[in-house]
């Protein structure tokens, strides 16, 4: 069975705040959050890809 991650718990993983993980799920650059009443969450599986992604983004930029 999936795990789901809250807001605050991406924040921690991403190291950043809440605001921040809110703000990039609405311009469409953090990882997708599904909506469960009025909470957001987050599939650790797609958590985990979106920041393996972020990382080769940034591995890529030296190159």
């Amino acid at each position: 069975m999936e795990r789901y991650l809250t807001t605050e718990e991406v924040a921690e993983v991403a190291r950043t705040s809440p605001s921040t993980v809110r703000y990039w799920r609405h311009i469409g650059k953090g990882p997708r959050g599904i909506k469960r009443g009025k909470r957001v969450l987050y599939a650790e599986s797609a958590v985990t890809q979106w920041l393996s992604a972020s990382d080769d983004d940034v591995s890529g930029a030296d190159a």
